[in-house]
């Protein structure tokens, strides 16, 4: 017997019978899994945007940032209850559609859920209003007169699938905006939104038809497709994906309609000589090594590269060799998942590659290589004893180690990539951390962390370097003099 087949989608005022479904067929040959997702015309995405500004506008933008807070809480504590069936769902589903080892799952939806809390998602409105209330109502000026912030009425949401639970952070921030929502799911992960829209309808009933999750095919060139519709319909689109799609993207969206890409980002890690004693070491490898596990690298948080400075009592190649040690640990408990054909063959490229110049060496001076781990390893560690540029890995587990003299010297290294820098995971004295925070910045970097926590970003992080709801928002403003003249115009006014 065939098993069942996940029907994708929330769509509050359609049947599942006047919608046309598209078969995406995930997981792996040994174990497929067949999803249905909904692919709406233009004239059903029309509706259901007409039904979600209605609703929206009657029911969210009526509530205040706090009430809203708390329903999104009590939605997100249900997901982290194991006994709960939306989380025994996606424990179940999420493996099934993404290849992910199921205990991976397990662990990294604890830590990313709990960034959803009451108290974290208050943190999450302060981060970008000063006054929260401002989403509420019109609150006063420090120079006179009054604001407000208002959401859009519709916000279009294009998801991508790399990483699982990923569409929770602009969902989330749609509803503590008060925004109605469309959400676009991604044909590799379709299941996180369409739970999550579920619990919410069924923790808040009066939100039932504030938000839908849908799906159509990417890139229609056809003027009228379902697509362009959506988009000439929205008043901002927030979507993720490759620097190529989203720049064809932005082509597709009207001029009016405000377009907030996300795209392909770098990320590296940098341990000090003063992170690498004896005792302090090989737990910094292995904070590395986690950074490098969850969600095998698929993460634009993800880390490529390590820049480890001489002068500790371990050796930059000690650390890689603890490195890889850690990694090869970590696949006993958290397994990679099963590469596609084009994946392996680009690990497989890298690492010849690498092996290739290890071998090869042309000048006695140049920087010599050495491939830790066994060609059929299913993570690798290059390590460099001399600078290397930061570039982009084939993800999947393998990385680089390069040694540096000082951390000063990865400047110039990562500078050439200015435009993709987001992440680093520092391992530092307290005494460099604000130097060497500041020379980041000033070379694009917008997330400095923990080694360790470069896959879970903070309630409120500010996504590569904006701001997660100002930028969703619009600000009215009644100035000083609209209040002077006001009072002309009172019963009391003489």
């Amino acid at each position: 017997m065939s098993p069942p087949v996940f029907k994708a989608g929330y769509l509050p005022g359609l049947n599942d019978a006047e919608v046309t479904w598209h078969r995406l067929n995930l997981g792996t040959p040994q174990a497929p899994f067949q999803v249905d997702v909904p692919q709406l015309s233009p004239a059903q995405m029309t509706a259901l945007a007409q039904r979600v500004q209605d609703a929206s506008r009657t029911h969210l933008k009526t509530m205040t940032v706090s009430d809203i807070v708390r329903v999104i809480d009590t939605a997100t504590a249900r997901l982290l209850d194991r006994h709960d069936t939306y989380r025994q769902q996606l424990e179940r589903l999420l493996p099934q559609a993404t290849g992910f080892d199921a205990e991976m799952v397990r662990l990294n939806l604890n830590t990313y859920l709990q960034t959803f809390r009451s108290l974290q998602l208050q943190r999450f409105v302060a981060e970008d209003f000063a006054n929260p209330k401002v989403l509420d109502e019109f609150q006063p000026r420090i120079q006179g007169g009054w604001t407000r912030a208002l959401g859009p009425e519709l916000l279009v949401h294009v998801w991508a699938g790399n990483v699982p639970a990923l569409p929770m952070w602009s969902f989330v921030s749609g509803l503590l905006v008060k925004a109605g929502s469309i959400g676009k799911v991604a044909s590799a992960e379709p299941v996180f939104a369409t739970l999550f829209a579920q619990l919410l309808a069924e923790v808040a009933p009066r939100w039932a038809d504030c938000f839908a999750v849908v799906w159509w095919p990417s890139g229609d060139a056809d003027p009228l497709s379902t697509e362009r519709t959506a988009f000439a319909l929205a008043d901002v689109v927030l979507a993720y994906g490759g620097n190529e799609a989203l720049q064809a993207m932005q082509a597709r969206v009207p001029v009016t309609t405000r377009f907030l890409p996300h795209g392909h980002k770098l990320s590296f890690g940098m341990v000090s000589a003063a992170a690498l004693s004896v005792h302090k070491g090989p737990g910094v490898a292995r904070q590395a090594a986690l950074d490098v596990v969850r969600y095998d690298q698929q993460g634009c948080y993800s880390p490529h590269v390590f820049y480890v400075q001489r002068g500790g009592a371990l050796s930059p190649q000690d650390f890689a060799h603890h490195l890889a040690n850690e990694l090869a640990a970590l696949q006993h408990k958290l397994p990679r998942r099963v590469l596609s054909l084009e994946e392996a063959a680009q690990v497989s490229a890298w690492r010849e590659a690498h092996e290739f110049a290890a071998l090869n060496a042309a000048e006695p001076d140049n920087a010599s290589l050495t491939v830790l781990g066994h060609a059929d390893a299913l993570s690798t560690v290059v390590f460099s004893d001399g600078p290397l540029p930061l570039s982009a890995g084939p993800l999947n587990r393998n990385v680089l180690v390069v040694a540096v003299d000082t951390l000063d010297e990865v400047m110039p290294l990562i500078a050439p990539q200015r435009d993709y820098l987001q992440t680093v995971g520092l391992a530092v004295a307290p005494e460099a951390l604000l130097s060497l925070g500041q020379a980041l910045g000033q070379v694009g970097v917008t997330r400095i962390c923990a080694l360790g926590a470069m896959t879970a970003p903070e309630a409120g992080w500010h996504h590569d370097g904006r701001f997660s709801l100002l930028d969703l928002v619009r600000m009215v403003d009644i100035e000083a003099s609209t209040e002077h003249a006001a009072e002309r115009f009172t019963s009391y006014e003489v």
